[in-house]
């Protein structure tokens, strides 16, 4: 059986509207995936359904299908998006409604059970905003073997929206696993849109034309093996390089937990066939664990935040004045009040904003009162009182719920998996029959050398930044991030693994200091991946660090002097 291409038109919520039309016209795909939720997604949208309950998925895939539907069936091309969010089945019938209104009559299903907060209290997660499972690819499968042109789901792993088309295609069961596993790694490739055709890329600089990066193409063979690619003459590149850091992106150890197979991320293969086209092969599957992971979002308060521009001399003294003066208006104290000042201004600066440093606070309190009006006059009364100079970024407002977000973990079989077919059918979809009970992804093998090298074999070094050799890609996983490091030289790897070790990079990463760092080692990729548990806090609507989804992360860790060895020659 021939090769299903799968493209994907969205990464996130907010991701290049144009891109839908794009893929559609740009070449041939049998089906078009968008992936549009993420953790903090979850809670916008949840927040949605709360003022309106025909709310909570995202409208700007509505927008898309309605200058894109036509296209889509005069070229047969199948739609999965998981842009139902919080409420797949409203926005089928949106879809219903808009497609009668072009004139179309599409088959139109949606797939739902994942959303658990009914049933939070008893499943013992509490009373979150949201709960929602994350679902596998089967559900996506039936509807599309049952005759749909568009599914619609929930919450389902972001990966599932390639492996539900390739079990349509191929027909695989769930005891498929290498199959299913690689289709999984397909799908992590091209989830996040253009991160795997150069975007946000280390050596983004090797790249001819990046500035409208075309977005990505699996070709999924039979064996769940793949091709990456992109439509031709779109900009971007696609390459070992690029794919390896979308490879390394928000994951964890060598296991990589799904609800339809666990893969393993230590077996993938790669190989760069030239014209923006990489094949991935060797990977090996085996049984899922016999949970599921629950995206669990619980409103936490209320914050506000206020940020001044401190210029010219003096900074710290600056900071210490307006920081008392401003506590000391506050008539009730804030639970939790953060001073952050971040020292960008230089000595005898030749402009102004090279003379200035940030300081910013944020308040966070159970109280909407102790964070709104009294936190914001307390800041608007010191215009004329406080340091010489001062100004802020921008008003202070009224102040805004936020919610923390954290995992929550049931057993697979108490989660309804249901797929509704347009004919009012719906169909029951049962956990995986071969699913076991298997411990938590951070407590796996870390896959590291029996015998690491010592640094001090490869001889004399020169003090350069870590980016020189290795590139790096980073992202939050919870409260946690992850940064995934790899080098392009297969001689320098062993370097990589015997200097790059957990304590150096704490060292090097100081924000790190105290945290719990797991190291993991991919010979396959040439890649290290480090876990650090508790970086963001409690996630990124509530941590108040200045990169809050630690996207920068790596290329913090690449700008850091490290000693590479001078027989590796200029790398840059």
């Amino acid at each position: 059986m021939s090769a299903v291409r799968i493209g994907n038109a969205s990464g996130f919520y907010g991701d290049r509207f144009a891109a839908m039309q794009e893929m559609l016209t740009g070449g041939e795909l049998d089906y078009l995936t968008g992936d549009y939720l993420a953790e903090l997604t979850m809670l916008i949208l949840g927040r949605d359904r709360l003022k309106d309950s025909t709310l909570g998925y995202a409208k700007t895939f509505l927008r898309q299908m309605e200058t894109n539907l036509g296209t889509a069936m005069d070229r047969g091309v199948k739609i999965v998006s998981n842009a139902g969010g919080v409420n797949p089945a409203g926005l089928a019938e949106a879809l219903t409604r808009l497609a009668g209104e072009l004139g179309l009559s599409p088959s139109i299903a949606y797939v739902d059970g994942d959303d658990l907060t009914a049933s939070a209290a008893d499943l013992g997660l509490g009373t979150p905003l949201t709960a929602n499972a994350y679902l596998g690819g089967f559900g996506i499968a039936a509807a599309l073997q049952a005759g749909a042109d568009i599914v619609v789901t929930g919450r389902v792993t972001d990966a599932s929206l390639a492996v539900g088309p390739a079990i349509a295609h191929f027909g695989w069961e769930p005891d498929h696993l290498d199959q299913i596993a690689g289709a999984m790694v397909a799908g992590h490739i091209i989830e996040c849109g253009t991160q795997a055709t150069g975007g946000n890329y280390a050596f983004f600089t090797e790249i001819a034309d990046l500035r409208h990066p075309g977005f990505p193409i699996a070709e999924v063979e039979a064996d769940g093996s793949s091709v990456i690619t992109k439509h031709a003459g779109t900009g971007g590149a696609v390459t070992v390089g690029t794919v390896t850091a979308q490879l390394l992106y928000e994951v964890g150890g060598p296991r990589y937990l799904g609800p339809d197979a666990t893969t393993r991320l230590d077996t993938i293969e790669l190989e760069d066939l030239g014209d923006d086209r990489v094949r991935v092969t060797g990977v090996r599957g085996e049984a899922p664990p016999d949970t599921l992971k629950v995206s669990l979002n619980h409103l936490a308060g209320f914050r506000n935040e206020i940020t001044m521009i401190l210029t010219g001399l003096d900074i710290e003294a600056k900071a210490e004045l307006v920081r008392a003066q401003f506590e000391s208006e506050l008539h009730r104290a804030p639970a939790d009040l953060t001073w952050t000042l971040t020292r960008l201004d230089q000595t005898d600066a030749p402009t102004q904003q090279q003379a200035s440093a940030v300081l910013q606070c944020v308040a966070k309190d159970t109280d909407p009162k102790v964070v709104g009006r009294q936190f914001s006059s307390a800041a608007v009364e010191l215009a004329l009182a406080s340091y010489p100079g001062f100004t802020m970024t921008a008003p202070p407002g009224a102040g805004s719920p936020f919610a923390v977000f954290e995992p929550g973990y049931v057993p697979a079989h108490s989660v309804p998996h249901r797929v509704h077919l347009a004919d009012g059918t719906t169909l029951d979809i049962d956990a995986s029959p071969v699913a076991t009970s298997a411990p938590a992804a951070d407590t796996l093998s870390p896959n590291e050398p029996d015998e690491p090298a010592d640094p001090a074999r490869w001889g004399l070094t020169r003090r350069a930044p870590l980016g020189d050799i290795a590139g790096a890609r980073s992202g939050d996983k919870g409260g946690s991030a992850n940064v995934g490091v790899w080098v392009r030289n297969p001689d320098h790897f062993e370097w990589l693994v015997a200097t790059l070790t957990a304590d150096r990079f704490t060292a090097l990463i100081p924000e790190a200091a105290g945290l719990t760092v797991h190291r993991h080692v991919f010979p396959n990729l040439l890649a290290i991946n480090f876990v650090i548990e508790g970086i963001l806090g409690r996630g990124v609507a509530d941590n108040v660090r200045f990169d809050p989804q630690a996207k920068g992360l790596g290329e913090w860790l690449r700008s850091r002097h490290i000693d590479i060895p001078i027989e590796f020659g200029e790398l840059t």
